[in-house]
């Protein structure tokens, strides 16, 4: 079938509401992509886990940048994280806490979601995982021209979004084309996906990032104009490694 776009970036997120690591290739496995979502920031007083779309205290978690090194095959992984202005810090560890904590004007700890995440750098206490949606949030270009289209003065940078994959796709005409796709198969590359339901978009969206600020517009008109969805959760039937530029068909 004919080519729908291309991969424009890849994203994973180490750290559960922090900033995420673009990347040149990704790999993904049935369930997530890999260093997908192996760590969690919580409040170090009562453990509870960073929630930015809800709370203003960790309104500025998402500017904490993170990657990962070490050995995927292994998944011995190695969390880095940094603040604006500072260095790269391992994490977990008293001294990324104290720097995030310094950040944010509170107590925080970097926590894994498993001890299998951390071993064998750390073994201190653990949180949970905030949620486990879809293995894949796949965004097109398109529904972001359609969101700058109904909120010009906006910025709908994908970092909004915290999509795994961006691809670009020619603009549709007063749609958000991947929300109308649900139950349908889309190959990435080599990946094959089932496009399973849309993206319902929280209060995170408006958050200022670095690079733009604060904007309610941007999920007041994902409410009027399209049932407070961006993007699309995909479950995953082949997996593939897919790099930037990969082709995006129905299958």
């Amino acid at each position: 079938m004919a080519v729908l776009g291309s991969v424009t970036e890849l994203w994973r997120y180490p750290a559960s509401s922090l900033a995420g690591e673009r990347l040149n290739a990704i790999a993904v496995g049935t369930t997530t992509v890999d260093g997908d979502r192996l760590f969690g920031l919580v409040d170090a007083s009562d453990g509870e886990i960073a929630r930015p779309d809800r709370e203003t205290k960790w309104h500025k978690v998402p500017l904490i940048r993170t990657r990962l090194s070490g050995a995927p095959m292994s998944r011995q992984w190695r969390l880095e994280v940094a603040v604006p202005g500072g260095g790269w810090l391992p994490a977990p560890n008293p001294e990324s806490d104290r720097a995030i904590s310094a950040f944010l004007g509170f107590a925080a700890s970097i926590r894994p979601f498993g001890a299998e995440n951390a071993a064998p750098f750390y073994a201190g206490p653990l949180t949970a995982a905030r949620y486990a949606k879809a293995p894949i949030h796949l965004l097109t270009t398109a529904s972001l021209a359609r969101l700058k289209a109904l909120h010009p003065e906006g910025a709908p940078d994908p970092r909004r979004f915290r999509p795994n994959i961006v691809v670009n796709m020619a603009p549709v005409e007063g749609a958000f084309p991947e929300t109308e796709w649900i139950g349908r198969k889309l190959a990435v590359g080599d990946l094959e996906l089932t496009v399973s339901e849309p993206c319902r978009r929280c209060g995170f969206t408006i958050i200022a990032q670095d690079g733009f600020d604060t904007d309610p517009g941007i999920l007041r008109n994902l409410v009027r104009h399209n049932a407070h969805n961006l993007g699309v959760y995909c479950t995953v039937d082949r997996p593939a490694r897919i790099e930037i530029g990969a082709p995006m068909r129905f299958l």
